[in-house]
């Protein structure tokens, strides 16, 4: 009788192309892979791969095993009914990919509490406002805005993200506060202008209906969080995702203009490499970055 786990670290090596990859993906010990891969082919009664120090490859058994099993245990492993590791305990290194400002709504304690709990993981995390590949980098989870990119990777949508006008109390001692859409013309506005140098805010009001603002200013950017910080700075009015401000909001440093007006945003997903089985590490620190995001109120209440 065939043992589940055994076949299911074939795939898994057959699916990466080594042994190495392999273990970093199940977060098992490379040695066990090769030693139930091993053992899977003494069941069998066949070679499955001929393996060197340089290369891995399938045998016409091995090739035919693997068309026959492979999507099979896929779906066992997605279904949640088969446990490819030696033991439930997450461990491996789980590679991050997010922008420069996530740790501006991501709490450090989350994640010390999420290492505390799992002794063995450890997290990497890759900060950059560039979209990273997630195969060529070897990212195991991506934090992103806005559609996908690419067909090829799995997105799990974290919330819907808005945006507000915010200004900091000094720059609004000296120009005044607006009072009305139309009193955004006579302001600096912090913009992230398209190719013709023009911008519009798109904002939706307490019913929901749409307004379109032509704005401008003398401070450009095309990165949320350098507008954030011109903002801080007293530059003038950014439409900017709460995400990105409610902290600015919460120390006094951005105070919100025009209120009752919202900017729907692009929301957030949580981003996979595939749908392949993912080490259980992953999965966890995913669940908890969802969990843990999904419950902040990133929208401002009307009026507030």
């Amino acid at each position: 009788m065939l043992d589940l786990n055994e076949v299911a670290m074939f795939v898994q090596v057959a699916r990466s192309g080594s042994f190495a990859e392999a273990a970093r993906r199940l977060s098992v010990p490379s040695a066990t892979i090769s030693r139930r891969v091993q053992q899977l082919e003494v069941r069998l009664g066949t070679r499955l791969m001929q393996r060197s120090t340089r290369k891995l490859t399938l045998t016409s058994a091995g090739e035919s095993f693997h068309e026959r099993c492979g999507a099979a245990i896929e779906e066992l492993i997605e279904a949640g009914q088969l446990h490819v590791a030696d033991n439930a305990e997450p461990s491996g290194t789980v590679r991050v990919a997010a922008p420069t400002s996530f740790f501006d709504f991501f709490q450090m304690e989350w994640v010390r509490q999420f290492l505390a709990e799992h002794p063995l993981v450890r997290l990497d995390f890759v900060l950059s406002d560039l979209l990273a590949d997630l195969i060529a980098d070897r990212i195991d989870i991506a934090f992103r805005s806005g559609p996908l990119r690419d067909s090829s990777y799995v997105a799990r949508r974290i919330f819907a993200s808005y945006g507000e006008l915010t200004a900091s109390p000094t720059y609004l001692a000296a120009r005044g506060v607006p009072m009305v859409l139309e009193d955004l013309s006579e302001h600096e506005c912090l913009v992230q202008p398209d190719s013709s140098g023009n911008a519009t805010w798109r904002l939706q009001d307490a019913e929901g209906a749409e307004r379109e603002v032509h704005v401008r200013g003398r401070f450009n950017s095309n990165a949320p969080e350098v507008l954030r910080k011109a903002a801080c700075a007293g530059f003038g009015i950014a439409s900017l995702p709460s995400i990105l401000t409610v902290s600015d909001i919460a120390a006094g440093r951005l105070v919100r203009v025009l209120p009752q007006y919202t900017r729907a945003g692009r929301g957030m997903n949580v981003v996979y490499p595939s749908r392949q089985q993912r080490p259980l590490a992953v999965s966890m620190f995913a669940d908890m970055a969802v969990e843990k995001l999904s419950q902040q109120e990133w929208m401002p209440a009307s009026g507030a």
